[in-house]
């Protein structure tokens, strides 16, 4: 699923993207370093979603950071303590940050950051579950969705978007290992997948994943039970979202199938 790399005098940006599920925890693991992963990557930018932070822990987390990436911003759950949260850690210092998308029932659960850069607006997300018994499908789809969406149109009347993080949506069948057993699953409804397509792929944002390996079968979640990871039983929920307008741009767009940390 990956492309030959670019030639070493072509400028570009590398940017990652990782659901860390609890970022306190994965910075204890014992043989984890984030050093060797930077090293190994060599990423410009680096997206976290669900860090389960509190606002209390930011500045300690920050003093761990490693060198050359000193620009982060970090948004936390506040009606909800130790829940969501996202980050941005960057090389390169941007021209503007945001938090949230601007409307204070969606931005209390700290899901959402922005920064500029010279060419374009970089978005780590992390859209809500639909939940257990589908109690938030409603608000997904009626509230959230939209509202996220004419947030990043707004933002793209300036400059070109991109989108990452987890988007917590199964598109296609080939998204999800076993379609047909999950029709009402979160993440895999009708609804949410038709809420998908209208709010971020009809209106001009590109998947780039499946415009550099359209028919590739990969996934970017595995639940805990009965081998996930294992069999490679799993879900693509976590997505780079890019405007219309620099897609072209995009060399590759690709998992990294070998990190398996679980916490």
């Amino acid at each position: 699923m990956k492309l030959s790399p670019l030639a070493r005098d072509t400028k570009f940006l590398k940017l990652m993207s990782w659901n860390v599920n609890g970022l306190r925890a994965l910075l204890k693991l014992e043989g984890f370093s984030a050093l060797q992963l930077a090293q190994r990557e060599d990423f410009d930018v680096l997206c976290l979603q669900e860090t389960k932070l509190q606002e209390k822990d930011v500045e300690d987390v920050k003093r761990s950071l490693i060198d050359g990436y000193e620009n982060s911003f970090w948004t936390c759950s506040v009606s909800k303590l130790g829940y969501s949260g996202a980050a941005i850690i960057s090389r390169i210092k941007p021209l503007s940050v945001r938090y949230g998308i601007g409307i204070s029932d969606h931005d209390s659960e700290g899901r959402i950051v922005t920064v500029e850069f010279d060419s374009f607006f970089l978005i780590t997300g992390y859209v809500p579950n639909s939940g257990d018994g589908l109690r938030r499908l409603s608000y997904r789809i009626n509230e959230w969705d939209p509202s996220f969406s004419d947030y990043m149109k707004e933002l793209e009347k300036s400059k070109p978007v991109i989108l990452t993080g987890v988007l917590n949506c199964a598109h296609q069948e080939t998204d999800i290992y076993n379609p047909a057993g999950n029709k009402r699953s979160a993440g895999f409804t009708d609804e949410e997948r038709q809420s998908f397509a209208s709010n971020f792929l009809s209106r001009g944002f590109v998947d780039t994943f499946r415009r550099q390996h359209p028919g590739v079968v990969g996934y970017t979640y595995w639940g805990y039970r009965h081998g996930g990871r294992k069999f490679n039983r799993g879900w693509w929920l976590d997505y780079f979202l890019v405007s219309e307008s620099i897609a072209d741009k995009v060399h590759d767009s690709y998992i990294l199938p070998d990190i398996i940390i679980v916490l």
